[in-house]
């Protein structure tokens, strides 16, 4: 680590002052692993500010400036972004930032080598499943962010092979870094499970889990049209538990919803705190994800480190993820679905072989793991600068 001795990190962290989604926790992973790896603390920008300490909200000053502007102003992103901007450069001056890494994609302009992490292309390839300002924020801005990067991260080779087909990047530029699994999500006995699940209502190994935010393109609304073919005895037996913040698009699919909700078949219970999660994930008797397109897909992951059997979408990065440990399906495959479904419920010789394979791949990810990788990403790129 002597290279880093006068390197001084700068990182966006504010990707971690709202609720953690899953560049929230790439984000935070990478900010405490690098805490303890690098000699000298990464700097981190919130927005509004910089500090060494990690944060989890933000001002309530800037929370109701944001507000503000977004009411009042035209062209809300490019104001907040511009404002943001001048903040950044002041504080890379003040600390002597002289390395920046960007891990939600849109990095501000910085006078020296940079490193810039590209989670996947959704806005692209998956337009439909984007509010129209997300989608006009990230066309004006990623190209040149791509462009300006020294080099980009991406966390599976699915994306790497995006960025360099549709941007025109060489491969030297772009590195592979697969996340980790934190080892809290881990197999757990119904006794520790039990805390977590009384608050929802739940019995350890007696209901299905889907995690991720309610928007289109995590296809939801094929997993209840997967549960909804179970028999009935089933379906109350083993509730279905989609656990995320409501996002863009619940419209499509929540009317279909009110009659499994009403009778206790399908529970939302919204965003749940980090801490309450590998309980949640260790109780269930399954793990469905069929995600229409993912840059890596952490959801999956987190399962099979709790030893719980998981089906998954056979597109995009999921395989690479998922491996032979999981079931693989076509994503709007409902019928496809349901059928293995309904072999983990009844099959119990088969859902101690597949969440066994499970937690032996997911031993593989570790988030030191991933922080050890960067690290040598970095040091790629400072190796080149004069």
């Amino acid at each position: 680590m002597d290279v880093f001795n006068r390197v001084r990190v700068g990182i966006n962290a504010v990707p971690i002052l709202s609720p953690l989604t899953g560049v929230g926790q790439y984000t935070y992973r990478l900010i405490t692993e690098l805490q303890q790896i690098l000699p000298n603390k990464p700097w981190l920008f919130y927005g509004t500010s910089w500090d060494r300490a990690i944060r989890t909200a933000a001002p309530a000053g800037a929370r109701e400036l944001n507000k503000a502007i977004k009411r009042l102003m035209p062209h809300p992103h490019v104001i907040t972004r511009l404002l943001k901007q001048a903040r950044f450069s002041t504080g890379v001056r003040r600390h002597k930032i002289n390395l920046y890494h960007e891990p939600a994609y849109l990095a501000y302009p910085f006078k020296g080598p940079s490193i810039v992490t590209v989670h996947d292309l959704s806005w692209i390839r998956h337009p439909e499943t984007h509010p129209l300002e997300r989608l006009r924020e990230m066309n004006r801005f990623m190209p040149k962010a791509v462009e300006n990067a020294t080099h980009i991260v991406v966390d599976s080779d699915f994306v790497r092979r995006e960025v360099m087909t549709h941007y025109g990047v060489h491969g030297d530029r772009v590195t592979t870094v697969l996340l980790g699994v934190a080892p809290e999500f881990q197999p757990q006995p119904a006794e520790v499970c039990k805390p977590v699940l009384e608050k929802f209502e739940l019995t350890h190994g007696q209901y299905l889990l889907a995690v991720g935010t309610l928007e289109p393109r995590k296809n939801l609304s094929t997993v209840i049209a997967a549960f909804e073919q179970l028999p009935e005895p089933l379906r109350r037996r083993f509730p279905l538990v989609i656990v995320g913040m409501r996002g863009w698009g619940m419209e499509r699919f929540s009317e279909g919803l009110r009659h499994m909700i009403s009778r206790g078949e399908v529970r939302l219970p919204g965003y749940v705190d980090q801490a309450e999660l590998p309980a949640l994930y260790a109780g269930a008797r399954l793990f469905v994800y069929p995600s229409l397109y993912e840059g890596f897909g952490l959801p999956p992951l987190e399962a099979m480190a709790c030893g719980v059997p998981v089906i998954a979408s056979r597109r995009a990065s999921l395989p690479e993820v998922v491996g032979h440990a999981g079931i693989l399906v076509e994503p709007l495959d409902d019928s496809a679905i349901a059928g293995h479904m309904r072999a983990l419920i009844e099959d119990d010789a088969m859902h101690a072989s597949l969440g066994q394979a499970g937690l032996n791949r997911a031993r593989n990810f570790t988030w030191r793991k991933f922080a050890l990788e960067t690290v040598a990403v970095y040091k790629k790129v400072l190796a080149h600068v004069d």
